[in-house]
């Protein structure tokens, strides 16, 4: 087993997982950022948001990449190609003022969101080719891991460079900071250039409308297809309504902004990650399904912490305690949530397939939490979250008609 988490496919993994995170916030809150401080307006910086639609959109565009393979082969050359447009776009991005061309900066930025999520479609694929069923949830995690860390490098690195950079008049050297991240983004070029080929003997499609409508034909005439696409829908949502509502509990409880940055953004980070990787292995040794029992059940009790946070004292060790072991049980269920997502494709539609599971994925995190604020007020915060707790149980149970309709 050790193995295979030392291989070079892991180590892959990880870097890719850096690469698909670097351009998501060097067009959001990064870049939010430089137009504040170029006196850009609020409404347009606001609107601005509507900048990462492609990132949902995705699945529109993901058959062109399951039907028409490049150069140098069928997953690393659309890589190739949106990593390179990603690089260059960087650069033209950093040329402009936002106060002053701030349509050109729109523009740009809608085509990094357009490379950035078209990179996504092919980095999933490729993860997906590449691992074994047994290491799906531990390549998902140390995707997640490097994810993370190309977060962090566009985040925060990247306003300490704009904090300390200065032009000559003495303003935030901007263009200066998203032309150092065009070169970080480089890094992620050569990870692809170096990567280990595909399988090239799996079947693709050999028509542009086989590779539309063959992802929902070969998906729904599996056994089970519906109950897959129940349980993705359902199995976070619990912990997704909660999550959207931590923060504003967290203020009004008496929590400052500095003790959540503290402990959520220091202590939650680490205990995502370190959940991260242990889920990884336990979903070697166990399996998926397995594994998303139990995580899913750690789950449940993570959200129905803050439930006791909101009934305990103001205390920096009781915040502590149940943000660290929530980000960590998010840490373990999202490493073998994203696998079993992974296990549920067809070689022949990955891309499409995934995104379709991915764009799933992402409706408790949406559509399904925008009423948490209301629910919160007419319920209480004690209320709420045992609620949370509870909405999660049908997703769990689910899981032993997945284990009786589909293989671990």
């Amino acid at each position: 087993m050790w193995q295979q988490v030392f291989s070079l496919r892991m180590l892959i993994t990880l870097l890719m997982g850096y690469a698909a995170g670097l351009p998501l916030l060097l067009i959001g809150s990064t870049m939010q950022a430089w137009m504040t401080e170029s006196g850009v307006d609020l409404k347009v910086i606001g609107m601005a948001s509507l900048i990462g639609l492609p990132y949902s959109l995705k699945f529109l565009w993901s058959p062109l990449i399951d039907r028409f393979p490049l150069w140098p082969s069928r997953r690393r050359g659309w890589m190739t190609l949106s990593q390179v447009g990603l690089v260059i776009a960087l650069l033209v991005l950093s040329q402009f003022n936002p106060a002053a061309n701030i349509e050109a900066v729109v523009i740009t930025a809608i085509v990094i969101a357009f490379l950035s999520s078209t990179q996504d479609i092919t980095i999933d694929a490729y993860r997906r080719e590449i691992l074994s069923e047994e290491e799906l949830g531990l390549g998902s995690s140390l995707y997640v891991v490097g994810y993370r860390i190309g977060i962090l490098v566009a985040g925060a690195l990247a306003l300490l460079m704009a904090d300390n950079w200065k032009t000559i008049e003495g303003a935030p050297n901007w263009p200066l900071v998203y032309q150092m991240m065009a070169i970080a983004m480089s890094v992620g070029l050569l990870i692809t250039l170096i990567a280990p080929k595909e399988d090239a003997k799996l079947e693709q499609p050999r028509t542009l409308q086989e590779a539309v409508i063959g992802p929902f034909v070969e998906f729904f005439k599996r056994d089970g297809a519906l109950t897959v696409l129940a349980f993705i829908l359902l199995y976070k949502v619990g912990d997704s309504m909660a999550a959207n509502m931590t923060t504003p509990f967290m203020l009004l409880k008496g929590y400052t902004k500095t003790d959540i940055a503290t402990v959520v953004k220091g202590l939650g980070l680490f205990a995502l990650i370190g959940g991260g990787i242990l889920g990884g292995i336990l979903c070697m040794r166990w399996g998926n399904l397995k594994s998303l029992w139990f995580f899913g059940f750690l789950q449940a009790i993570s959200t129905a912490g803050f439930s006791w946070l909101s009934v305990s004292e103001v205390s920096m060790l009781n915040l502590s305690i149940v943000i660290g072991f929530e980000n960590f049980s998010a840490g373990l269920g999202t490493s073998a949530y994203s696998a079993f997502m992974a296990s549920m494709t067809n070689k022949k539609f990955t891309a499409t397939q995934y995104a379709l599971l991915t764009a799933l994925m992402a409706v408790p995190r949406t559509v399904l939490s925008s009423p948490t604020g209301v629910m919160a007020e007419m319920m209480g915060w004690n209320m709420f979250f045992l609620f949370c707790t509870v909405i999660a149980m049908p997703g769990m149970l689910l899981i032993p008609v997945l284990t009786r309709k589909t293989a671990t």
